[in-house]
């Protein structure tokens, strides 16, 4: 006996109807957002890393760990849109330290 799915689920009405196409878009949009969301939290993170290195600190160190928080956290919103819920992949991979992390979701220290 063959399995088949519904016609409503398969693929190529899908494909005939639009739903598809709109559904490769919508993921193809998603996928480029998270991409460029990974991008800013590096680049956030790189700086923030420059920065203790040369031994700055003070309000530019705190403004640096405030412009990552931001990223991170404009990041796991957008993780959790796309149903991704597991945030600790994500902050292993980008090594996120503590002191960024006790900042998401709070407000810029120094605007």
């Amino acid at each position: 006996m063959t399995v088949r799915l519904p016609g409503s689920l398969n693929p190529t009405n899908m494909m005939a109807t639009g739903l598809g196409i709109l559904e490769y878009e919508l993921m193809s949009e998603r996928a480029s957002t998270l991409g460029q969301n990974g991008l800013k939290v590096e680049a956030a993170l790189a700086a923030l890393q420059e920065a203790e290195a040369k031994g700055k600190h003070g309000v530019e160190h705190e403004r640096l760990v405030d412009t990552a928080a931001q990223a991170v956290w404009a990041m796991f919103i957008h993780r959790e849109i796309c149903g991704l819920r597991n945030g600790r992949e994500i902050i292993q991979r980008y090594g996120i330290p503590n002191k960024v992390l006790a900042r998401l979701g709070a407000s810029p220290r120094h605007p």
